[in-house]
């Protein structure tokens, strides 16, 4: 079943490839893979091999790459996507020696590729579970961990049906999950080579916090003088559905200013922005000093300053609460800043636990936006402690990383 469900997977991106960018990114790419192990791959070398699905599962195996690189210089690092939307934005990325596409996951590509790359370790992050390469990790007897794990009853490992694919998770050496609960549950299946880690996402946003950024231009845009600014909703990784919210609230709030970073940024989506903003408006990338001084809104239209720019806003609203789900909210939180996000949230632990210490909000339609925002903007007290209360939360869970590496080099 597993294979058919694979194979059926493969040949609808294979078809849709010519006409969706994604799909034919990764048709290309995958193509290209053993040809770059051939290349790349030293044989003499030892490596580690990361798999990351994509973006965000890398920034949480980032702090990993970046401990292993300083303190175990006898290895290298062999770094893997699935999707486009990782590997196309870090295919240079010099924190690793090889990076490629991880080619579908059936047998005869499995058993090509642990060939070639030969890796002493295998570590994927969060949510990865392909049968055949860990299927074929397992029988060569290569050490293979997952971290920043969870798990939910809701997944197949757990339903009636799924007994067969659960073995897979026999095929780790070791499992570092987020929780309790995920530590609880996989121990109800007899799955016990299981500890408590926490996320590594908290050890980077941590990092990326200590080595905080100035941006010249943001600073003239809010006004910054004597610690004083313009007060400032920030919102990252937005979307359609999230914009039609906040953008309604900026234009009618003369006393605020926004930066959004939309989570993409092609043309028609940046078009989009502008043709609802209703106040001066500037994108990042075009804008002069003189400019920005008029300007009420910024864009960002380019990538990777994103999570320093946090640091600049009174009030964060993440994107993607209305979608699949919501993206990056720890990058906001760890500045002490409260963060918003729409109604899909329940899946992601941090979340949860933000709504808990009253750090995060979620919101579900133009009305209970506006009454948070007003709360929030209207008293001082409850802004104070709520951005308080979220930067409390992410240092008090920083630390997954020396667990894991102390684990799996004792192992």
């Amino acid at each position: 079943m597993y294979s058919f469900v694979i194979g059926f997977y493969a040949m609808i991106v294979r078809i849709i490839s010519p006409f969706h960018k994604k799909a034919g990114l990764m048709v290309k790419g995958q193509k290209q893979t053993f040809d770059i192990l051939r290349k790349q791959i030293d044989p003499k070398a030892r490596y580690i091999w990361f798999h990351a699905a994509s973006l965000g599962e890398f920034e949480q195996g980032r702090p990993l790459i970046e401990k292993i690189r300083d303190q175990h210089p006898e290895y290298k690092i062999l770094l893997t996507f699935f999707s486009p939307s990782g590997y196309e934005v870090l295919k240079n990325y010099s924190g690793v020696d090889v990076i490629c596409y991880l080619p579908f996951d059936f047998y005869r590509n499995a058993k090509k590729f642990l060939k070639l790359a030969n890796p002493e370790m295998a570590i994927f992050i969060k949510y990865e579970f392909w049968q055949n390469y860990l299927n074929q990790l397992h029988k060569k007897n290569i050490p293979t961990y997952i971290v920043s794990a969870i798990f939910r009853p809701t997944q197949i490992f757990f339903k009636w049906y799924g007994t067969g694919y659960r073995s897979v998770l026999k095929d780790f050496n070791w499992l570092f999950v987020q929780d309790q609960k995920s530590m609880d549950l996989l121990n109800k299946y007899k799955i016990t080579n299981v500890s408590i880690a926490g996320d590594t996402r908290f050890d980077r946003v941590a990092e990326v916090f200590e080595r905080q950024k100035s941006f010249d231009l943001i600073e003239k845009f809010l006004n910054i003088r004597d610690e004083k600014k313009d007060l400032v909703l920030i919102a990252g990784s937005s979307w359609s559905k999230d914009e039609d919210l906040f953008i309604p609230y900026f234009n009618s709030c003369p006393a605020l200013k926004l930066i959004i970073a939309p989570h993409e940024i092609n043309e028609e989506h940046l078009q989009y922005i502008a043709s609802k903003l209703e106040r001066p408006y500037a994108f990042y990338s075009k804008v002069t000093e003189n400019e920005i001084k008029n300007t009420d809104c910024l864009i960002i239209d380019s990538f990777g300053i994103l999570s320093s720019i946090y640091r600049y806003g009174e009030i964060v609203y993440i994107g993607g609460g209305f979608g699949a789900g919501i993206h990056n909210i720890l990058e906001a939180a760890v500045y002490g800043k409260p963060v918003i996000f729409g109604p899909n949230y329940q899946k992601f632990k941090e979340a949860n636990d933000l709504i808990a210490c009253h750090g995060g909000f979620s919101v579900q339609d133009q009305t209970s936006f506006n009454e948070k925002m007003n709360e929030l903007l209207s008293y001082n007290e409850v802004l104070d402690k709520a951005g308080k209360q979220a930067g409390k939360y992410v240092q008090n869970n920083v630390g997954a990383t020396r667990i894991i590496l102390e684990k799996i080099f004792n192992f």
